[in-house]
């Protein structure tokens, strides 16, 4: 007992001890990426295990450039382009966030209501999804953000649900070795398509908003106005680099859990995540089919208010009102406004008739044709000794951030031939 309360102990220091790198990490893997990497798993097995490998330095490096840039800046991403950048370029980036975000949380508020709807069917899936979104409204505007960051951290644990779902089935490790540290690539259009979606998927323009305005934020209240030295940025380092570690294990096993127990029995299309819990069922048994529902609702609660945060910020920012979610509501209306009409929204898509899947395509389009734009100015910001000062970036920052731009930009040509083609 004692062993596992020293354990226990350590776990809660551990998570305390992270900042906004583990959330952020986190959020990635929410109810829509765990559809792609599902419908990944499904459709082509461990064939795309190695991207797990792939995807992590890189979106290391570019959460770690825009971690800086708030630490150093002590400001938002949105507020450094505001200052030094074309106007064009803001506006750009909200006019393609907005409606991909929106998007994005509809089809994650469904993709929840639908989970929970598993586990108790006699409840329809949007009375869920009505009833998450006022639990995750009434958190952001009740709880300040300390208190925030805290339940967020807590409900990363979920994810671990998903570590440990391949081991109630039966899994052939070598064959999985050898899919992770040997990269498969087939020249079709389904596997070249699923490339993109996870590249669009990992690597998503708000987390890099969210990222650099929770840094400046966790800095303000702190109340730290020191300059930011070589501690300070190891230790964000160390924050990033766990937070997508974390988002790339938790694919890593999505895939192989789907690879494993779904693609060897012939069931090649999971289009929505309930579908891949309803599948997993009568093959990996119950215990697999609870967990993976359970985890679902879990990285909802994660990743929702990390999607309409990184919005309100971006809107906050742009037109100057005053922000943050250590604000009370009535000191920052149209900041909680946006949030509120991001998430009201949202449910409503599910009512109009609009396909979340469809949604998600539409988002990832449009996340795809923003993430070159904002990871170029990104770069920029990041190597701009005015801004920067002493912190800008080192070579294999530089080099992991242009070989980023590269990829997005060759899977935002890659996404429109195959979405427009025949």
């Amino acid at each position: 007992m004692n062993k596992r309360n020293k354990y226990l102990r350590k776990l809660v220091a551990g998570l305390k001890s992270l900042g906004p790198g583990l959330v952020t990490g986190s959020s990635d893997d929410d109810p829509s990426g765990i559809a792609t990497y599902s419908q990944v798993g499904a459709q082509f097995g461990f064939a795309a295990l190695w991207t797990a490998l792939v995807t992590f330095p890189l979106m290391a490096a570019i959460q770690e450039m825009c971690a800086r840039i708030g630490l150093v800046t002590t400001k938002g991403l949105t507020s450094t382009l505001r200052n030094h950048y074309p106007k064009w370029i803001l506006w750009l980036m909200i006019l393609f966030s907005f409606p991909a975000i929106v998007l994005n949380i509809g089809a994650d508020i469904a993709g929840m209501g639908a989970a929970a709807n598993l586990i108790t069917p006699r409840v329809p899936a949007f009375a869920f999804s009505v009833l998450f979104t006022i639990l995750i409204l009434a958190a952001i505007i009740i709880f300040p953000y300390q208190k925030v960051a805290g339940i967020l951290k807590w409900f990363c644990i979920t994810l671990l649900v998903y570590l440990a779902v391949p081991f109630f089935t039966d899994v052939n490790w070598m064959v999985v070795l050898k899919s992770t540290f040997i990269p498969h690539i087939s020249w079709s259009k389904d596997f070249l398509n699923a490339l993109v979606a996870i590249l669009g998927t990992t690597i998503s323009p708000y987390l890099f908003f969210w990222q650099a305005t929770m840094e400046a934020e966790d800095i303000q209240q702190k109340g730290q106005t020191l300059m930011v030295d070589k501690r300070m940025i190891s230790k964000m380092r160390q924050d990033v680099d766990t937070g997508m570690l974390f988002s790339n294990v938790v694919m890593f096993f999505i895939i192989l859990t789907c690879g494993s127990v779904l693609y060897p029995h012939g069931i090649r299309q999971i289009q929505t995540v309930e579908q891949a819990a309803v599948a997993l069922r009568p093959i990996a048994g119950d215990m697999a089919y609870w967990l993976f529902a359970i985890g679902i609702i879990g990285t909802g609660f994660l990743a929702i208010p990390v999607l309409s945060g990184s919005l309100s910020y971006m809107f906050a920012e742009t037109f100057n009102w005053k922000q943050g979610l250590d604000k009370k509501f009535f000191q920052a209306k149209p900041f909680y406004g946006v949030i509120i009409i991001s998430l009201v929204i949202g449910v409503l898509l599910n009512l109009i008739g609009i396909n979340p899947v469809q949604g998600l395509i539409y988002s990832a389009i449009l996340y795809g044709l923003t993430a070159p734009v904002i990871i170029l100015v990104v770069l920029h910001i990041s190597n701009n000794r005015k801004v920067m000062g002493d912190e800008v970036n080192g070579r294999w920052s530089n080099i992991l951030g242009w070989l980023t731009f590269i990829l997005m930009s060759a899977a935002a040509v890659a996404m429109l031939y195959l979405q427009f083609s025949s």
